[in-house]
């Protein structure tokens, strides 16, 4: 059996022939690119097989009984791995798309936040237009997509930049009394993002220099 090229090279890699593995590397490396391809894993996929595969051999070399059997030995061992890797990367995958559902979960409304939003637009709806036309009118440009400065908004309505504030927080508090909205503020309902929102939040407060 010494006479089979494999079982050579295998004894003396056995030994520490360092170009003997190198030898049984080159001479079984299609072997185990051929297994990969089968599994349509090549590239890195097939880089990192064969490293396992080479690990695998150098462990297992002294244990190998028949070394005429390598090529079948090489071939099941890169099989078993290339299963282990595509089992990997469909459990990496099935608990990707688990946590993107769960997340999408997470961010979507329930259906008591989506009849509260309603409410609360409905009733800020309603308060805004019980508003005086000066109050309406401030808050209509302060709720500006894109928002007009503070000097902007002053120049249409007259008056002075620094009393628009104080407007804006009359008006606000208006609205806030309107008893729709105050039925939901007094029930702990969280008016405050459509309120600010739809009828100018603290998005549009411009620097100072410009009050």
């Amino acid at each position: 059996m010494r006479d089979d090229p494999t079982v050579n090279l295998v004894m003396r890699a056995r030994d520490g022939d360092r170009s003997a593995w190198n030898g049984l590397v080159e001479q079984y490396a299609p072997l185990v690119w051929s297994v990969c391809r089968r599994f349509s894993l090549v590239g890195a996929d097939a880089d990192d097989i064969g490293q396992s595969v080479w690990l695998r051999l150098v462990e297992h070399l002294a244990a190998i009984r028949d070394p005429a059997a390598l090529p079948g030995w090489l071939a099941t061992t890169t099989r078993r791995e290339c299963l282990r890797l595509l089992r990997a990367r469909q459990d990496r995958e099935r608990f990707e798309a688990a946590a993107e559902s769960d997340a999408a979960a997470r961010a979507a409304p329930t259906a008591d936040e989506v009849i509260l939003a309603a409410e609360r637009n409905n009733a800020i709806r309603a308060g805004f237009a019980q508003l005086p036309p000066a109050c309406q009118e401030l808050l209509s440009l302060l709720a500006r997509d894109p928002p007009l400065t503070y000097a902007e908004i002053s120049a249409k309505l007259g008056g002075r930049i620094g009393g628009l504030g104080p407007r804006r927080g009359r008006c606000l508090e208006k609205l806030r009394r309107y008893p729709p909205l105050a039925a939901l503020i007094a029930s702990g309902a969280d008016i405050a993002p459509g309120a600010d929102t739809a009828e100018g939040g603290d998005r549009h407060d411009q620097p100072m220099a410009e009050r």
